[in-house]
């Protein structure tokens, strides 16, 4: 079990953030912006898969991710922990092994074989099930695994992010029209004020990056890409 029981929350945020710098799993570039799944171009790229390579810094991670779950939602509250396909199913058995819960993880979609499963591993019938990603932008694909999760009858109330976009509006009320709790430990905001602090980038790429961070959409926009989310 982890060693440092609930520490501060803006604390774990911060250093989060400057662990991902450090394993340069961040990465901002206004100059020549990524396209994004959703058609959205964005200054700002993440890639917390990365974050299984470094042992240490794992381990500080899912420590702050436990000590979140606990503080926020309570520690007698969760059957067994949902990773989805396929970000998510590390980062479930890290959780899971920190909780002292069984693990399970879902498919994208039914395997189209076998047992067509989507479910992996045993969830009973009313298990109450927390569902960890790596991150969450605007709350579709969790929700899809929380789905596949409440139709075979477990008991879905809250999920994990270990890092959340934080600067869509529609994302917050997806999670409230789901009846979900969501939980995070860091977001865009933290990564942005890291990169000040340590004076990681010129000027104009902070400006333009916290320009994104204030009208994500709006920016989209003016560089190419498209103007809203996808209802999906």
């Amino acid at each position: 079990m982890f060693q440092n029981s609930f520490p501060d929350r803006a604390e774990m945020a911060s250093l989060v953030a400057r662990m991902l710098w450090e394993i340069k799993a961040v990465h901002f570039s206004p100059d020549k912006p990524y396209k994004l799944a959703s058609g959205m171009m964005s200054p700002v790229y993440i890639d917390c898969r990365k974050l299984i390579s470094y042992p240490r810094i794992r381990s500080a991670v899912m420590d702050f991710a436990a000590s979140t779950v606990l503080r926020e939602a309570g520690f007698e509250q969760f059957d067994c922990v949902a990773g989805g396909e396929t970000a998510g199913i590390p980062f479930a058995a890290f959780l899971a092994d920190r909780l002292g819960l069984p693990m399970i993880y879902v498919r994208k979609q039914p395997k189209g074989h076998g047992r067509n499963a989507q479910i992996e591993g045993h969830m009973p019938d009313g298990a109450r099930v927390l569902v960890i990603e790596d991150l969450t932008t605007a709350g579709g694909s969790m929700f899809k695994f929380i789905d596949a999760i409440r139709a075979a009858g477990g008991i879905v109330d809250h999920g994990m992010a270990l890092f959340y976009y934080g600067i869509f509006p529609e994302a917050a009320e997806r999670f409230v029209n789901g009846k979900v709790k969501l939980h995070h430990i860091s977001t865009w905001r933290e990564v942005l004020a890291a990169a000040r602090q340590d004076k990681l980038f010129d000027e104009a790429t902070l400006t333009s990056v916290a320009a994104f961070l204030d009208a994500p959409l709006k920016w989209s926009a003016e560089h190419g890409g498209v103007s809203e989310l996808p209802t999906q």
